[in-house]
């Protein structure tokens, strides 16, 4: 089984940076790693081209125009290069521990897709990690602990690691919680929804949108809790202006009033062939 990983990424550098730091350490490497970039600008593609040159493998930046929020356009776009069976999306501030694709490879199965979680950090903490300041990933136990009473992180069950995989299947058609920063799925079943909806453009529910539809094909939920937890670095809260359009959509997906297959998606790109800067063309 190959499988691409794709990070999702605009106009944070830093963040990207330490997010490819802890790929580049993975105990099992992915076949390859794509940067799907919603229109950053030289810095964060400084980042990708100074880990190119040492990246374990091969390591790509595709890139579009900043015409605002399109992130599930640049998603589509990393699909449409990827080479890989298996599909794991990633958000560009969320740092993953060793053991990340080694265990979403353990809980990959046909017909479902594995949705994990997420620990979010204080700006303090999220602040000295990108500072360098402290090693989050190689923090022990009680160091977490203590972190949680000081309240920089929410929670810390999550690095918790509990065997079996029935009591994951628990939940298969729960599309509540299903988010790109920690998803994989393989590459076929995307395909047949034909990717995320590029309707969707400003923030909101791109994400339980594409679940859904995939839900409606009969690709299953699987919980990856207690397996695959990731470190979301704080950032302030995006512009919320086109929520309400978002959510008017994504309820005509909930009440069946839309095809499972995205009429705007991923078959639009396929024939592409992107720089090192995307389909997009030069930077601005």
């Amino acid at each position: 089984m190959r499988i691409t990983l794709i990070v999702t990424t605009y106009n944070r550098p830093q963040a990207l940076d330490r997010v490819l730091e802890s790929l580049a350490a993975q105990e099992t490497m992915p076949h390859e790693v794509i940067v799907a970039d919603d229109g950053s600008g030289q810095e964060t593609a400084a980042v990708v081209a100074g880990w190119q040159a040492r990246f374990p493998v091969p390591l790509r930046h595709v890139w579009h125009q900043d015409l605002g929020f399109r992130a599930a356009e640049a998603r589509n776009m990393a699909v449409a290069s990827s080479s890989a069976d298996y599909l794991i999306f990633l958000d560009g501030d969320c740092l993953v521990f060793g053991d990340f694709i080694a265990r979403h490879r353990t809980l990959a199965e046909y017909g479902r897709m594995v949705v994990g979680n997420r620990m979010l950090l204080s700006e303090a903490l999220t602040d000295a990690t990108l500072a360098g300041e402290t090693r989050l990933l190689a923090w022990s136990w009680s160091q977490w602990r203590a972190a949680q009473v000081r309240g920089e992180v929410n929670r810390v069950l999550p690095l918790l690691r509990l065997p079996g995989q029935a009591w994951r299947r628990l939940r298969p058609r729960r599309w509540r919680g299903v988010h790109t920063c920690n998803l994989g799925l393989w590459r076929d079943d995307f395909a047949i929804i034909n990717g995320f909806d590029e309707h969707y453009q400003g923030w909101g529910h791109e994400d339980a949108d594409l679940a859904i539809r995939l839900m409606r094909y009969g690709v299953l939920r699987k919980d990856g809790q207690f397996a695959v937890p990731v470190l979301h670095l704080w950032h302030r809260e995006n512009d919320r202006g086109s929520e309400a359009e978002n959510r008017a959509r994504l309820d005509n997906v909930i009440n069946g009033n839309r095809p499972i297959r995205a009429k705007i998606g991923l078959d639009r790109h396929f024939g592409e062939n992107p720089s090192p800067l995307g389909t997009g063309g030069q930077m601005p």
